[in-house]
């Protein structure tokens, strides 16, 4: 393992829960970086991934070529094998496990809130119409902005389908939220972070999506704001917490967790997992949509391939623990729900 002095270069705007995720880890692990608009990177005649998504992170090589990559799962854990100090991975395999179905909770299944909640409610859809493409562009005229707003916006209210956002669904989702508020007040009013006195992958993932339904989105931020005041506070400090200490002895024991983490886990036994395994089903089957019974309702949406990898990404994490770390894991999901990801 090496300590790094290069610097990265990211690309994303306010709006984008990754570049959020992104750049608070790095903050958090002092790892250097300059951050970049999607302006600038054209402008840059930066090279663009196979896949458009923010945040684009941007390295040279030797050779003075730039790659670039976008997932900010596994960019976090290549850095995490690059850069010493301050990991954001439990040394723990058994929690660094939790970790990772936490961090793919957040951004997988909470995104679905995030998008619900911006396209779904006038005054959410209003302020993102405006304000996304001026984070794109502050210089833009505003009869440009609203024009292009505009266009953004019925584009993405066409994409709800993708994540599953439906008048039918739309209620799963949003108590689903609200169960979650509850469990992370609840949480957060005696442990500083979800796996302890120091931030996990699982922590940034989290607040890359509360960035936005805490802190922007007008229907979710209200609702958190009544129901859990706190996130809404955790959610501004997590933004920078290049000043907190980072102990090994500050990650939660497999032995002693405590009871919020199994409320957690039979959170994301009830809605993320059947969902996950539903779609990945799907995906294996060559099926364009999948359906299942799920709170009492119907859940319908169009498979999603990326998520079928996440949950492949998952067992094969589980499937290189060694048995008794298994089986302490094992222990730890038994009967909240998640266990039947990793059957």
């Amino acid at each position: 393992m090496r300590t790094t002095s290069e610097r990265l270069t990211v690309c994303g705007i306010p709006a984008s829960p990754y570049t959020r995720k992104l750049l608070a880890a790095l903050r958090y692990r002092h790892i250097p970086y300059r951050f970049i608009s999607t302006l600038a990177a054209e402008q840059a005649n930066l090279p663009r991934p196979k896949v458009r998504l923010l945040p684009m992170l941007y390295r040279e090589g030797a050779d003075g070529s730039m790659t670039v990559e976008t997932d900010t799962s596994p960019i976090l854990r290549a850095l995490e094998a690059e850069v010493s100090g301050r990991g954001v991975i439990p040394t723990d395999p058994a929690l660094a496990l939790l970790d990772m179905l936490f961090e793919d909770y957040g951004d997988e299944w909470l995104t679905k809130a995030m998008f619900h909640f911006r396209w779904t409610y006038a005054e959410d859809i209003d302020r993102s119409k405006i304000m996304l493409p001026f984070w794109m562009m502050p210089q833009r005229p505003d009869a440009e902005t609203r024009k292009a707003g505009d266009a953004f916006g019925e584009r993405q209210i066409e994409r709800l389908r993708v994540v599953g956002s439906n008048p039918v669904t739309g209620p799963i989702i949003e108590a689903s939220y609200e169960r979650l508020l509850d469990i992370l007040a609840k949480h957060l009013s005696s442990h500083p972070f979800l796996l302890g006195r120091r931030p996990g992958s699982a922590d940034f993932a989290m607040f890359g999506q509360l960035t936005q339904l805490a802190a922007f989105d007008p229907t979710p931020m209200a609702m958190t704001l009544r129901r859990a005041p706190r996130i809404y506070a955790w959610t501004g400090v997590m933004e920078d917490l290049s000043g907190v200490a980072a102990n090994e002895s500050d990650w939660f024991q497999t032995s002693s967790l405590p009871d919020t983490t199994f409320d957690l886990l039979r959170e994301i036994g009830r809605t993320y997992v059947p969902v996950m395994l539903a779609n990945a089903g799907a995906v294996v089957a060559g099926d364009d949509a999948f359906s299942i019974e799920l709170q009492g309702a119907r859940w319908e949406q169009r498979t999603f391939p990326y998520q079928a990898k996440c949950v492949r990404w998952l067992r094969a994490a589980y499937d290189d623990l060694d048995p008794a770390t298994r089986s302490t894991f094992d222990k730890i999901i038994g009967g909240t729900g998640c266990e039947a990801l990793f059957a």
